[in-house]
């Protein structure tokens, strides 16, 4: 059976199968948050790692094409399916690759090894440099600023956001001064940072997901991201000695930027913690994954919440990462100052935790609307 991935928009993916019997919905029905939108005889799912990972797991043997744009930015389906040997990737990658020699892919993988890069980046910055050339179809010898900047603006045009096409300079600025060895490269014309609002839950919509949750490992993960204000990469690496009850303080070690910091480790939080070590009583890690010596995968926890968020009847487009942004948006609609948020979410700027004053309602809150202030519209 042949499956069609289509972009929608940045929260949303659409998903057309060739049938619709029964065999063929239990598997679209197995993922978190799809929906069927009958106008456009199509099914939709969340545009985030897990749905897709969830798709691809469930439609194993089927052949997959995949549009222009979800091509460019999803490449882990590529890596799926190459791992698998599925006949599906003649189809979904049929473009003939540009000549890039299998030693420089190392020799970039090493530099940015070396560097002490995150094991995320240095996935999307070998991702990004591959498909410059696979776009080009060019080699090592006919590239040069002006191909990289046409590159880019080809990017936009085909309406990748800013923040995937800066990614993609700064790749390729890399590659070109540590492995290319051409320190003196141009200095691009990078696209304006969008500025979107962070994805929120009320109080409300967080007690209702924490509530949901039945399993003591899921129900830690999740408590301790929001209560903490985790990324999800620094949840999935905590270990049991990083909870410190005496001092009420959790250690986030080697978060975003390699840094160490503390934050809040709340009583309910350590409480529903403490329950889950009696039970499984985890050692090196936390959270262990189900490799022997590993942490939990961050796809995993991100699959906890959208499990726990269609159980709770959440309809919102969030992830896991909106947890987060819940935690630094209620303290700040609480009082607590911009400056001590900043420190315990371990922001570099306190202009990125500014962010979450538009989306407070503290202020806005007390502001009546003028239609309201004349009592309504009067039949």
């Amino acid at each position: 059976m042949k499956i069609n991935l289509i972009y929608r928009d940045e929260k949303t993916m659409g998903v057309r199968l060739e049938r619709y019997g029964v065999k063929e919905r239990e598997g679209i029905r197995s993922i978190p948050g799809r929906k069927w939108v009958p106008d456009e005889k199509i099914w939709t799912i969340p545009y985030s790692i897990a749905a897709v990972e969830s798709l691809l797991e469930a439609y194993r043997s089927c052949e997959f094409e995949c549009d222009e744009r979800l091509n460019k930015e999803l490449p882990y389906i590529r890596e799926w399916l190459d791992q698998r040997g599925t006949q599906a990737n003649a189809v979904l990658f049929s473009s003939e690759r540009g000549t890039w020699n299998t030693d420089r892919r190392k020799e970039l993988r090493d530099a940015l090894v070396a560097r002490g890069y995150s094991s995320k980046t240095i996935k999307a910055y070998v991702s990004q440099t591959e498909r410059f050339f696979a776009d080009l179809q060019g080699t090592e010898a006919s590239i040069n600023d002006a191909a990289v900047q046409k590159y880019a603006l080809a990017l936009l045009k085909k309406g990748l956001s800013h923040a995937y096409v800066n990614q993609a300079i700064s790749a390729l600025k890399f590659y070109f001064r540590h492995v290319l060895k051409q320190p003196k490269s141009a200095a691009y014309v990078r696209p304006k940072k969008e500025s979107k609002l962070p994805d929120v839950l009320s109080l409300n919509e967080v007690m209702r997901l924490l509530k949901a949750v039945k399993n003591p490992k899921h129900r830690a993960i999740l408590y301790l991201t929001y209560t903490s204000g985790l990324r999800v990469s620094e949840v999935v690496r905590l270990r049991p000695e990083d909870c410190d009850r005496e001092r009420k303080v959790l250690k986030v070690r080697q978060g975003k930027g390699r840094k160490d910091r503390q934050t809040l480790l709340s009583e309910a939080a350590f409480a529903v913690v403490e329950q889950y070590i009696g039970a499984e009583q985890p050692e090196d890690w936390l959270f262990p994954g189900q490799r022997e010596g590993r942490h939990l995968t961050e796809r995993s926890a991100q699959k906890v919440f959208e499990k726990a968020l269609a159980e709770a009847g959440i309809r919102k487009q969030v992830s896991i990462h909106s947890l987060r942004h819940s935690f630094a948006t209620h303290l700040l609609e609480n009082g607590i100052d911009l400056r001590y948020i900043q420190e315990l979410l371990g922001h570099q700027s306190v202009r990125t935790t500014e962010r979450y004053t538009h989306v407070s309602r503290r202020d806005i809150g007390r502001i009546q609307s003028p239609l309201d202030r004349m009592g309504g519209l009067e039949d």
